[in-house]
């Protein structure tokens, strides 16, 4: 059922998770397995499998995510010290869950991947 993720119960209140943010577009949880000392994950209340289902004419749900995590990074005192969001898309991209979802990670300094 495409529905029914982890994100998907814990929207519903089926399991319980650390939530630290809520509106009426999207949830942020506290990852169980945290990449970071700061790792919380910013999943839409629609649902889209992979970053490929979401139609242009909804690109602002990717866009909440977005902004959800840097107003939270400014709440939390991160954000000027810095902080990374990162979405993963299918298998190959190491998406494990199929429901979209924003990772932000912060609190220590962050590898590189190549050049910025």
């Amino acid at each position: 059922m495409a529905d029914d993720t982890i994100f998907h119960k814990i929207i519903r209140r089926e399991i319980p998770a650390d939530i630290v943010y809520e509106d009426e577009h999207l949830i942020a949880v506290r990852d169980i397995s945290p990449q970071a000392p700061v790792h919380v994950l910013f999943v839409p209340k629609e649902s889209f499998a992979t970053l490929n289902d979401v139609p242009s004419s909804q690109a602002e749900v990717v866009g909440r995510l977005a902004v959800a995590a840097a107003r939270y990074a400014k709440s939390e005192g991160f954000a000027e010290d810095g902080y990374r969001i990162v979405m993963n898309c299918n298998a190959h991209g190491g998406q494990t869950v199929f429901q979209i979802h924003l990772h932000l990670l912060a609190g220590a300094p962050l590898g590189h991947f190549g050049t910025a």
